[in-house]
């Protein structure tokens, strides 16, 4: 059922969450009534770029668009039908919605396919609907006018396509490839800056798969090297294909990690900082600022984001002394920047909702509200 959505500064109501996982697999605390009557306190601003995630419907799944205005508010919610299905539930994953040139790609992991849109202004356009060549599509990368999609479900696979000019996918022959064992339990993949490299984080194995790509899109197989932290979760690359990697410890109390590691270009990763305390819970979703300076973690378990700030050689240290740098709406999972990393946004799992923060030139956050009423299970995020 879609709720009713409403926008607050500074939520008035008292979230409590707790989890021991990374998963959207949660129940909001707030109630019907607090969701639907809560104030609307943002005035509309002119749209300046567009927030985009899938509510994850298991019958028809569908793309949640709003507009960002240039003060960082969302409003206009508008959706899309993506011809496929969700699953209804959590998909413990990174990088489920991806915006690429002109296109978004979204994965519909309960019906084993990919979608893709033309974005044209506020208005998306269906162009294709694939079989993700393997079970559970969770994450999506592309680059070099390719996709590449990672399979949580079965033994866990990847699979890439090329993107057309005319949003059409195209499954490329022989670049299915498997994860580094048949539970390896994959939550993101990923392109790095030249697209001729492949990362996909691993929670079960506790470890990170590189794959080269060729000339044609082809995959190799993997080489699979350890997480120096416990449950690598999500990453984001950085400056000069620098990795930062959010590390849930199985969702223990208190006990997230962060890593950074530099890709070469040969394929083999090196350890930059490894497995630093966030002292936060949960913390599974990563992300990196436009200028490479700063990055943020979502904290399932503690209901806050961590931030840390980002060395020219790729040292990573905290901005807060206890790693809560902002707090969120219960259960924050996805997370995603402006396109000028003016604004950060989270979605919230527990709440059902999505966080608002503007960035300062410091890395700190400064909460500029929550807007509330998102259906239950949905998933993944892209801003602009």
């Amino acid at each position: 059922m879609k709720k009713g959505l409403v926008i607050t500064m500074f939520s008035a109501f008292a979230l409590s969450f707790a989890l021991t996982s990374c998963t959207d697999n949660v129940v909001s605390d707030l109630s019907a009534d607090e969701q639907l009557t809560a104030e609307r306190r943002f005035p509309q601003a002119p749209p300046a770029g567009n927030v985009y995630l899938i509510d994850n419907d298991a019958s028809d799944n569908h793309v949640i668009g709003f507009d960002r205005g240039a003060d960082g508010s969302l409003s206009n919610m508008r959706t899309w039908s993506t011809g496929g299905a969700g699953t209804g539930g959590g998909l413990g994953s990174q990088s489920a919605v991806v915006r690429y040139l002109d296109y978004l790609l979204v994965v519909n992991a309960g019906s084993n396919q990919i979608s893709a849109f033309r974005v044209n202004g506020q208005n998306l356009t269906l162009t294709d609907v694939e079989d993700s060549h393997g079970m559970m599509p969770i994450s999506l990368t592309a680059g070099r006018n390719m996709v590449y999609v990672l399979n949580a479900g079965g033994n866990g696979n990847i699979a890439g396509f090329t993107l057309s000019s005319q949003g059409d996918l195209t499954y490329i022959s022989g670049s299915s490839q498997p994860l580094s064992t048949s539970s390896a339990g994959g939550a993101q993949i990923a392109f790095n800056s030249t697209s001729r490299l492949l990362v996909v984080s691993e929670k079960a194995t506790n470890s990170l798969s590189v794959y080269s790509v060729d000339n044609l899109g082809v995959a190799s197989a993997p080489t699979t090297y350890p997480s120096a932290g416990v449950t690598p979760f999500g990453f984001d690359f950085g400056r000069r294909d620098m990795i930062f990697v959010s590390e849930a410890a199985g969702g223990a109390a208190g006990a997230s990690t962060l890593s950074s590691y530099k890709l070469n270009y040969t394929g083999t990763l090196d350890l930059i900082t490894g497995a630093m305390p966030t002292y936060q819970s949960a913390a599974c979703w990563a992300v990196v600022s436009g200028n490479g300076q700063y990055g943020y973690l979502t904290n399932t378990g503690s209901a806050n984001v961590t931030g840390f700030s980002i060395s020219p050689s790729g040292e990573v240290s905290l901005l807060n002394s206890g790693g809560a740098t902002g707090s969120t709406g219960a259960g924050p999972i996805d997370a995603g920047f402006s396109r000028n990393s003016d604004f950060l946004y989270t979605l919230n799992a527990g709440s059902d909702s999505i966080t608002m923060f503007a960035v300062g030139a410091d890395g700190s956050l400064y909460n500029l509200g929550e807007l509330t009423g998102l259906p239950n299970g949905a998933a993944g995020l892209a801003a602009e």
